[in-house]
């Protein structure tokens, strides 16, 4: 195990130290009264309706599902990779926001930094895609506690930095339909499953798919925002299916500024190691009250 792994590791379950701290201390107070006004606060103090779930760190949504119209949201991922033959550092930047009510637009920039190990080659850094986003909640129950929504994702595919002058900018295209549907059970647990198609097309006739099938399952701490949970991404290709579990937990740090934590465990990939994704969620002019 490197040294990173195990830094990442004690980071990880300091979090979750500090998740079951701020537990035993909502304890003190009645939990369902808790529960009542959080969401309360978040469901019911504008219109439309809107369900309260948690929304998974890794494979994010665009927006909340049900989102109201003016939300708008900043993101930053920074991630690591431990590979057999090299490392690859993840960073990401995404503005998510709601022009009407129900409809999530998002554009979103990911980068690959690569370093390689001592007896291994490592791929070209790049800035892999332009990535723009739309997402349409056509079902919104506060009743049932569900919400469901269609979405598509383009991904502008670009070269590597060192061939920016030498080829062309744009390399292909990434098509990804997708569906979510979401159910809160009770107050604190919620499910949520997120599965479409992504086919790849490259300007020189290349071509890829496969099938995501992305199912969470979370606890929300009493009367905050914070949450543990875990979240299983699964790839299904014609001769093999891929599957990696990603627990994670997400601490609210200010009325409108999260962080989440996401270790990467590979079930069938023999190439790739235990990794780790940090996700920092800015909401400018949301305010949630007292109840983090």
């Amino acid at each position: 195990m490197t040294n990173r792994t195990i830094l990442s590791t004690t980071f990880f379950f300091l979090l979750i130290s500090s998740l079951l701290a701020q537990e035993r201390d909502s304890a003190k107070v009645h939990h369902e009264e808790l529960d009542s006004i959080y969401i309360k606060e978040v469901q019911d103090k504008y219109e439309p309706d809107k369900v309260l779930h948690a929304e998974p760190l890794y494979i994010d949504l665009i927006r909340d599902l049900g989102a109201r119209k003016g939300e708008k949201e900043w993101n930053v991922g920074l991630g690591l990779t431990d590979n057999n033959h090299y490392d690859e550092y993840l960073a990401l930047v995404e503005y998510e926001f709601a022009p009407i009510n129900r409809l999530g637009m998002e554009i979103e920039l990911p980068f690959s930094i690569y370093s390689a190990n001592a007896d291994g080659i490592a791929p070209a850094n790049r800035l892999n895609s332009l990535k723009l986003a739309a997402q349409y909640s056509f079902f919104v129950s506060e009743k049932l506690k569900t919400s469901m929504a269609i979405g598509y994702i383009h991904e502008f595919e670009l070269t590597d930095f060192n061939s920016y002058v030498k080829e062309r900018l744009f390399t292909g295209n990434v098509y990804n339909p997708f569906f979510v549907a979401a159910k809160r059970w009770g107050q604190n647990f919620h499910t949520l499953l997120y599965t479409g198609p992504v086919i790849g097309r490259t300007y020189d006739g290349h071509s890829h798919h496969l099938w995501q099938i992305n199912s969470n399952v979370h606890y929300m701490i009493p009367g905050t925002r914070n949450f543990i949970g875990i979240e299983f991404n699964k790839e299904v290709r014609s001769t093999e299916f891929d599957m990696t579990i990603r627990p994670q937990m997400r601490v609210s740090v200010a009325d409108n500024l999260l962080i989440g934590i996401v270790p990467a465990i590979p079930i069938n990939r023999s190439d790739e190691r235990i990794g780790t994704f940090l996700r920092l969620i800015y909401e400018p002019g949301q305010r949630h009250g007292k109840h983090r």
